[in-house]
């Protein structure tokens, strides 16, 4: 998978957003104004992706390149490297979880302008 892979899978969703908001490197992606993924654009070496708790680790047991969370809750977010470790199929699936999870913790308010923005394909 490369960073364009990733960007247009992300922004694919319904109500997501992209930016810069540390610094010109690090590229998050929110949905709703909350953040489910953000990565480094200059080398692309690894995501990070919100986790069910359990979930996470499972995942780390299975597959090395998959790693609590860097600079992050280690409990909630993981941290995917992209060096072929992780199958693409996985980090799909990965970003899905992320991005429902996110939504899952939403105010209802923002669930209702989700899911107008869904029904108007945005």
């Amino acid at each position: 998978m490369n960073i364009e892979e990733f960007r247009n899978f992300c922004m694919a969703k319904a109500g997501v957003t992209e930016g810069f908001p540390f610094d010109e490197t690090v590229l998050v992606f929110k949905v709703m104004n909350k953040m489910f993924a953000l990565t480094g654009v200059d080398t692309f070496e690894s995501a990070n992706l919100k986790c069910d708790p359990d979930r996470a680790e499972e995942l780390r047991e299975k597959y090395a390149g998959i790693k609590p969370g860097y600079h992050m809750s280690k409990k909630h977010w993981n941290t995917v490297m992209m060096d072929g470790s992780v199958s693409d199929q996985l980090i799909y699936e990965l970003i899905d979880h992320s991005y429902d999870l996110v939504v899952e913790g939403l105010p209802k308010k923002l669930k209702v302008e989700l899911e107008l923005l869904k029904t108007q394909n945005i």
